[in-house]
Order: C-alpha cells, then sequence, then structure tokens
C-alpha cells in the first residue's frame, strides 16, 4: 500500500528527506519515530502527493504521487498537527463540507457523519461551533475528518495528543480495528507507549534518513542484543549442583539469584529450568526491554555516542 525508493526532498540548501525506503502493506501499522524536525511531516506531505521529491519516487495504494497526485489525496484519510479545521463551522457543517470534497453523496455524507461524531462522543455538541470545542475535541473531529471517506491510507501525525487518557483510548482502539479492516496505518508519533502498542513495524529517522525499520522484537535484538533473564530463588542456590546449558552467559549471581543472557530462549529456556530442577526457583522472568531504551540506543549511535549505556 505504501513504497518508496530513494525517496528525497531538498529546500534550497537544505536536506530534509535524505534517500528514505519504506514498505508497508495493507492491514499494517508503520510508526515513524524522530526528533522535531528530522524529516517525519515532509515525509508524510510527499506520501499525501503535497510535496514533489527531489528525487526518487513514492506509491501509496498504487499510484504514483507525481504523476497520479488526485489519485493518491483521494486515497488517503490526513490527520496533521495543524488540524486546519473551521472554527465558525458546527461539526455536522464540517464533515458535510469535507463529505463534498471527497464527492459522497448527501446520504452517504450524513451516515458516515452520525457514525463518527456518535463514535468520537461528539454527537452531542455537533451542533456547536467548532471555536468552542476543547483541544481534545478538536483533535477527534479532525480524526473523523480524516476518516469522512473510508480510506485505505491514514497518515496520522500525533493522533491522541491533548487528549485525555480515556479519549486517547478509544482513538487507540478505532486504530487498532481500522488496521483489522486491510487499512494501511502511518503514525508519527513521540508517544512510545502508544507505539509500542498499536505498529507492527517501527522507523527512527534522524536528519532525513532511516536509520533503522523493523518489527519492535526485531528492533529489540538489533539495537540491545540478545534477551536476558533474570531466575530469582526462594532459598539459597548451589551452582555446583547445576549445569547450565551451551547458549547461557552468566552476568551476575548472587545467594538467591541468577541473571543470564540467552542466545535462543525458545530452544534453551526449556533446558535452563530443567537443568534448574533441583532448585528453588521462585520466578524466571525477562529483563524488560523498551521501545524506549532502543530509541535512545539508536539515537545515541547515530549521534556519535556508541557507548552511551
Amino acid at each position: 500500500m505504501i513504497e518508496t525508493h530513494e525517496l528525497t526532498k531538498q529546500f534550497n540548501d537544505f536536506l530534509a528527506v535524505d534517500g528514505v525506503n519504506l514498505s508497508v502493506g495493507a492491514g499494517k501499522i508503520l510508526a515513524i519515530l524522530g526528533q522535531n524536525g528530522a524529516g517525519k511531516t515532509t515525509t508524510v506531505r510527499m506520501l499525501t502527493a503535497l510535496l514533489t521529491p527531489t528525487h526518487g519516487w513514492a506509491r501509496v495504494a498504487g499510484y504514483d504521487v507525481v504523476k497520479n497526485g488526485h489519485d493518491v489525496r483521494s486515497s488517503v484519510g490526513v490527520l496533521t498537527e495543524q488540524h486546519g479545521l473551521y472554527m465558525r463551522m458546527t461539526a455536522f457543517e464540517y464533515l458535510d463540507f469535507f463529505g463534498q470534497v471527497y464527492n459522497l453523496s448527501a446520504a452517504a455524507r450524513k451516515l458516515r457523519s452520525d457514525h463518527l461524531l456518535e463514535y468520537f462522543g461528539l454527537i452531542e455538541s455537533a451542533n456547536r461551533r467548532i471555536g468552542e470545542y476543547s483541544k481534545g475535541m478538536r483533535q477527534k473531529l479532525a480524526l473523523a475528518r480524516a476518516m469522512m471517506h473510508d480510506p485505505g491510507v491514514l497518515l496520522l501525525d500525533e493522533p491522541t495528543s491533548a487528549m485525555d487518557p480515556e479519549s486517547a483510548r478509544l482513538v487507540r482502539d478505532e486504530i487498532a480495528r481500522l488496521k483489522s479492516s486491510q487499512r494501511t496505518i502511518v503514525i508519527c508519533s513521540h508517544n512510545l507507549t502508544e507505539v509500542e502498542a498499536l505498529a507492527d513495524q517501527i522507523a527512527i529517522i534522524y536528519r532525513g534518513q532511516v536509520l533503522i525499520q523493523d518489527s519492535l522484537e526485531g528492533l529489540k535484538s538489533a539495537a540491545l542484543g540478545l534477551p536476558e533473564y533474570e531466575i530469582k530463588f526462594s532459598a539459597a542456590w548451589h551452582e555446583s549442583r547445576v549445569d547450565l546449558p551451551q547458549g547461557v552467559e552468566i552476568l551476575s549471581r548472587t545467594a538467591t539469584s541468577l541473571k543470564v543472557r540467552v542466545a535462543a530462549p525458545s530452544v534453551t529456556n526449556p533446558l535452563i529450568l530443567k537443568s534448574l530442577s533441583a532448585a528453588p526457583v521462585m520466578a524466571f522472568q525477562e529483563e524488560p526491554r523498551t521501545l524506549e531504551q532502543v530509541y535512545l540506543k539508536v539515537m545515541a549511535k547515530a549521534k556519535g555516542f556508541e557507548h552511551v549505556q
């Protein structure tokens, strides 16, 4: 649904996006992470055919963003950081206007508007002017507008910013539901917890370049190395009575705990437990490895701080 090759955008002497290669299949969610100014928004604008690439190419829903710009814009729903809401309109008027832009019939516009306003909890405020809405209400209305024409591709820039926790959870649930209906979704977000919960693939961008792209587990393996496990004992254990299998590296040990690094957990962990069958094992758990750790490690390496832990 989304494919780019050496996608590049240069503004005079400033290289905003530098040879980005992405591939996102139907029914998948790609999260793009990076600092402010890293090139995320410029990349999204090229994917929506709002900016013309300086070099390389991109296809969205099978359409070339340069040759088929109108078809691309008809196939995507976009939530930008600046929503472009028309403050003197009511929510009904606003969604109806964009329904007309997408050539929906009057009946389809009414049905779609009612559904989206009800889903996002805005139906009771649908006849109020948008200028009277809170920031969270405006965010939800902007997302409803992006979904008005039931697009196959959604490009969302900070989709839950300014929302209360309940509203943010509602939007995350909706994003997950949309993925299951074979939509492709690209999210630009600084909310790493949100990305961990939603994304199938994660790309980290720095200075216009994709540093790494993979699944969350793939990123953890690439950036943080082999998984580590802690074994806790209810009483003192005796190492002389334990014959740990190959592929296990002991990192630390105390009288009541053991920390190891494992090369092939699915094969080795059962053997570890078998070797500890005579020991008073109380807990065997993987050490937490978060997207935040991955992000900080990748960014530190990109900036030249190879030894940052």
